[in-house]
């Protein structure tokens, strides 16, 4: 494991018994953040309660540990959702997007500093007594530059607007280049001097973002893959990952670093990331994009952004903001892969494709269609649950456990001999197979003596 970190077991073992810690805890869970997969419904913090309580602390080291079609229904996956549909004024939208300020028409110039507040943790760190902590501080190389960097992506947001009916369109402008997209506004700055560069980045999913006498808690969300680990009886569980776009912008006038994914908190929509994150959820760019290709991957992000909008102003009664019904981060992230790259490579999909069929996004919503879904439960294929990992070496995982079985996994699939779990009832189908033609020739026979007309 990392230094200066601890197991969630590690932390409450101590503070179980704790009047009030546990629920406590659970309640910060069910807050909204950076937090991947960690939609604590109901069904959920029973079991994590059932856990605690239990001191089975194996278990909570691999929480939840249930496959796809076990979560599905304990998030309340909906299968078909018919809204009537509310106006896209500003006050409404705001609930979906971070305006940044920007509802009305206007130039925006990004020529001058950002006046805009530095980077704070008001808001993101609480703490819960006992010696915890729930949030992350400062990254020391990106919070210096928060100030830019949510100019950045409130102008990236609002840009996206101008293609959401009942906006009045936004420009931005750089050194005398005008912009009225997302994708525009990257031509502008390569255009004067800057660099953009783009990142699809993966990062194990921190659903607690606790902090225990100052250590990190480590505190994955983990999923049953279905697929066996050779030499064992157990099926390979894998912490979900969280995934998302990332652009790094330098030059003469903008120096900013701003993300994209359809988060938790129901948004999707461009977002600094100048938080610390712990040290074992690592990071992996799977793929760099620069010049023509970045500026595509920030029109389809932006085009992205407008689809989710639309299905938020459709059908605003989703539970949860959409978050699991239209998707998780990876969704997004997973079709924009299968566009620029021809392949999507991320594990669990979640999004119910036939919600996505408003005609004013039917690029996004092919997008959608053409990624693997993971709502049915099927196991996915080894190619995705690999390519979630965020890293390339598997040995330099430091979850305990984890780095053996994939490696176990990954040489199989290598060398062709992996297989999958199977449903209960072709186990047993499997097992009485087993028996052999000549048990079952026995069991004919004695059946066939105490039935004479059969004879």
């Amino acid at each position: 494991m990392p230094a200066n970190t601890v197991m969630l077991s590690g932390m409450m073992r101590e503070l179980s018994a704790t009047p009030g810690f546990t629920d406590a805890m659970l309640k910060e869970l069910d807050k909204s953040g950076k937090a991947g997969p960690a939609l604590m419904t109901p069904a959920l913090v029973t079991r994590l309660r059932e856990l605690i309580l239990g001191k089975d602390w194996q278990g909570l080291d691999r929480f939840p540990g249930w496959t796809m079609r076990t979560i599905n229904p304990a998030v309340g996956v909906v299968t078909k959702v018919v809204g009537e549909g509310v106006s896209a004024g500003g006050e409404t939208v705001a609930r979906w997007i971070d305006l940044g300020g920007y509802e009305k028409a206007r130039t925006v110039s990004l020529d001058e500093p950002s006046t805009l507040p530095g980077f704070s943790t008001e808001g993101i760190v609480s703490e819960l007594g006992a010696g915890v902590v729930r949030g992350d501080g400062a990254n020391p190389r990106l919070a210096p530059m928060h100030a830019e960097s949510q100019r950045m992506a409130d102008a990236l947001n609002r840009l996206s607007l101008n293609g959401l009916s009942g906006f009045d369109p936004v420009s931005v402008t750089v050194i005398g280049s005008h912009a009225s997209s997302p994708e525009e506004l990257v031509k502008a700055l390569a255009a004067t001097g800057h660099t953009v560069k783009v990142w699809d980045a993966r990062y194990f999913a921190n659903f607690g973002h606790f902090h225990y006498k100052g250590q990190d808690v480590m505190m994955p969300f983990w999923v049953d893959s279905q697929i066996r680990i050779p030499k064992t009886k157990r099926t390979l569980l894998v912490p979900v990952s969280h995934a998302e776009y990332e652009w790094e912008i330098r030059g003469p006038k903008v120096n900013a670093d701003v993300s994209w994914y359809f988060g938790i908190d129901g948004k999707a929509e461009f977002r600094t990331m100048d938080t610390l994150d712990q040290a074992w959820v690592l990071g992996r760019r799977a793929h760099e994009y620069g010049g023509a290709e970045a500026v595509e991957v920030t029109r389809l992000a932006g085009a992205m952004t407008v689809a989710y909008l639309h299905e938020h102003l459709r059908r605003p009664e989703l539970p949860f903001g959409g978050y699991y019904t239209l998707g998780v981060c990876q969704d997004g992230v997973a079709a924009i892969e299968k566009k620029m790259t021809g392949k999507a490579t991320l594990f669990p999909n979640t999004a119910d494709a036939a919600l996505f069929d408003d005609p004013r996004d039917a690029e996004i919503n092919g997008l959608i269609r053409a990624i693997p879904k993971d709502r049915d439960g099927v196991a996915p294929e080894p190619e995705r649950i690999l390519g979630s990992l965020p890293v390339t070496d598997l040995a330099t995982i430091t979850i305990p456990g984890l780095a053996e079985d994939v490696e176990a996994v990954h040489a199989a699939w290598t060398n062709g001999t992996l297989t999958k779990a199977h449903p209960w009832w072709v186990e047993m189908l499997l097992w009485m197979a087993a028996l052999g033609l000549g048990a079952v020739a026995v069991l004919l026979r004695r059946w066939t003596m105490r039935n004479p007309r059969v004879r």
